[in-house]
């Protein structure tokens, strides 16, 4: 069964279907129409570059320009992730982005190499696309998770203190802290998993039954795909944390003004 391609027609009548929310946000929050619109072009025109790249990637298949190019994934990422949790970047830039490669390179490499068998996990058909599925989840829990943490820190500091002056270590002072936004954040992603195939079917399953494999096939691809999304997440918001901790309080304890307001 070959794959069944949506023609530009189809594209172009299936994009009509934006009109939907616009209509509601015209008459409810217009305030969101041209964000929605600059959303929705800037979405086409970045597929539409990133389809291109991806063609003459898969061509050249180079290992090192596969590593590049998760190189810049990491890095806009990193900047993504910096302006959204509102953190100064001298604090997070480098935890940050340490934390988002090496969970990639770990995780993404063990699926590749072990999971799949693969001879060549460098190969760019499989290496892209899963360093991107990584990258993508771990960006969004990322961010949330460091906005959870900090915003705790600044907002309980007494406990902070409170704790460190009763004989506490320093990890044993942040454990309530980080337990906050470790939970909080990993709470979508644990609700998602436990109505995965009852409630909602998965994009990754449906992409790969209209790409043509088989159902038995799809299923054990997203069943993996969770897994490893989830056990990233989790593995790169430890190591920023980790690494971030030394950026963000002084030789003493005390909590540094990382936060750009």
């Amino acid at each position: 069964m070959g794959t069944l391609d949506i023609s530009y027609l189809g594209l172009v009548l299936g994009l009509l279907l934006m009109g939907i929310p616009l209509y509601f946000f015209w008459h409810f929050a217009r305030h969101l129409v041209r964000s929605t619109l600059i959303a929705t072009a800037r979405m086409i025109i970045q597929l539409a570059f990133i389809g291109l790249y991806l063609r003459y990637l898969f061509e050249w298949n180079s290992p090192w320009i596969n590593i590049l190019w998760l190189v810049v994934m990491t890095m806009v990422a990193t900047v993504t992730a910096a302006r959204r949790a509102q953190l100064k970047w001298r604090v997070i830039l480098l935890p940050l982005s340490v934390g988002l490669f090496s969970t990639a390179v770990l995780i993404g490499l063990f699926f590749l190499w072990i999971v799949l068998g693969l001879s060549n996990p460098f190969d760019a058909r499989y290496f892209i696309p899963i360093m991107g599925v990584l990258m993508g989840n771990m960006l969004g829990v990322n961010v949330f998770a460091l906005g959870i943490y900090y915003d705790g820190l600044q907002r309980e500091h007494q406990l902070y203190y409170y704790l460190l002056g009763n004989g506490a270590s320093h990890f044993e002072a942040i454990v309530p802290f980080l337990r906050k936004a470790m939970v909080q954040a990993c709470q979508p992603c644990i609700a998602n998993m436990a109505v995965m195939g009852l409630v909602s079917l998965p994009g990754t399953m449906i992409g790969q039954i209209l790409g043509g494999s088989a159902p038995g096939v799809a299923i054990k691809y997203q069943m993996m795909i969770v897994v490893i999304t989830f056990a990233a997440s989790m593995l790169s918001i430890m190591i920023t944390v980790w690494l971030a901790n030394r950026r963000s309080f002084d030789a003493y304890g005390r909590l540094l003004d990382v936060r750009t307001k």
